[in-house]
């Protein structure tokens, strides 16, 4: 009877490590910190998975040194878990690109971006050379363009499973007249495209307030078990690190 309640005991032990070996990295935009991931992040958790939820000097160094600043860290706090993933914002997106451009990750697993600036955004290249731009928003802002300093038009195409969110509604119309197409008040919807991209889905949010919107943090939670987009109308199922099989 021991030996049994001893094997129980094991199995269920197993299934608990099994249930927690995801771990997922969120990576916030660009002049954002933290907190604006703070309900993806609450969200994440309570379907299982680890997270570490990174807050980095977004305005103080080029997007070559935030990628290893930002990603290196949270990767020693992921250690033991059997599965990476990265869940980012605007410019998060970009620090992955430029991170896996260098340093191979053997236990990624996929990449969720919301709203990432794939192609540069053309609001930097409008306002890149105003007074306090710069001061505002660093190198690394500069470096979101379209033009010569683009770092994001210098990274490739993804080589890794990753899926991608865009806006498609502004509560910034003077930015948008910027954008010569659909956008989100920050970045066009062709601009988030990405060769290599496993999926891509345009919703109707912004690009200030899509991760903090319910139904783009279930499309997010339905990516990191599937490895595609819900595309019904109805909510997908929340997701479970013990299920992380790609469809």
């Amino acid at each position: 009877m021991r030996k049994v309640v001893v094997a129980l005991a094991l199995a269920f032990g197993a299934l608990s490590v099994n249930a927690h070996s995801a771990c997922v990295i969120l990576l916030h935009g660009l002049a954002k910190s933290d907190s604006s991931m703070a309900k993806m992040e609450r969200a994440i958790s309570n379907a299982g998975y680890k997270t570490v939820n990174v807050d980095y000097p977004s305005t103080k160094f080029p997007i070559e040194k935030l990628a290893g600043k930002a990603i290196a860290p949270a990767l020693d706090a992921c250690t033991g878990e059997n599965e990476i993933n990265f869940v980012t914002h605007s410019m998060g997106g970009i620090l992955v690109r430029q991170y896996l451009s260098k340093v191979n990750i053997e236990n990624l697993n996929r990449v969720v971006m919301l709203g990432p600036p794939n192609k540069g955004s053309e609001v930097v290249d409008k306002l890149g050379n105003f007074p306090g731009f710069q001061f505002a928003f660093g190198d690394a802002g500069l470096q979101l363009g379209t033009g010569a300093m683009s770092v994001p038009n210098k990274l490739g195409k993804a080589d890794f499973d990753v899926g991608i969110i865009a806006g498609t509604r502004s509560i910034n119309l003077l930015l948008s007249h910027m954008i010569p197409e659909t956008d989100d008040g920050k970045v066009s919807v062709s601009s988030t495209k990405l060769e290599g991209m496993n999926d891509h889905l345009e919703m109707p949010v912004t690009h200030v307030f899509m991760m903090k919107d319910k139904k783009v943090i279930s499309q997010v939670l339905h990516y990191l078990e599937h490895g595609a987009f819900a595309k019904s109308k109805q909510n997908p199922t929340p997701a479970s690190p013990g299920n992380t099989t790609g469809n």
